[in-house]
């Protein structure tokens, strides 16, 4: 079950990662509404990120102390 969190925590990393991207070049093209939609979107798939790897690093630490 972790490697499937980390892979789904990776996954929002890399939508936030290439929504940043897609903004800064809207923004360099002084298309600022689109820009802004794009980093809409690239702050809530790193919001969705951080809550995956929470989740990815709590089951993680559970799993390496219980067998401790």
């Amino acid at each position: 079950m972790p490697k499937q969190t980390h892979t789904e925590a990776a996954d929002h990393h890399e939508k936030a990662a290439k929504a940043h991207r897609t903004a800064a070049e809207h923004h360099g093209k002084d298309d600022h509404a689109t820009a802004s939609k794009h980093s809409t979107a690239a702050h809530e798939a790193s919001g969705a990120a951080h809550k995956a790897s929470t989740t990815a690093h709590g089951k993680s630490s559970a799993k390496t102390s219980a067998k401790a």
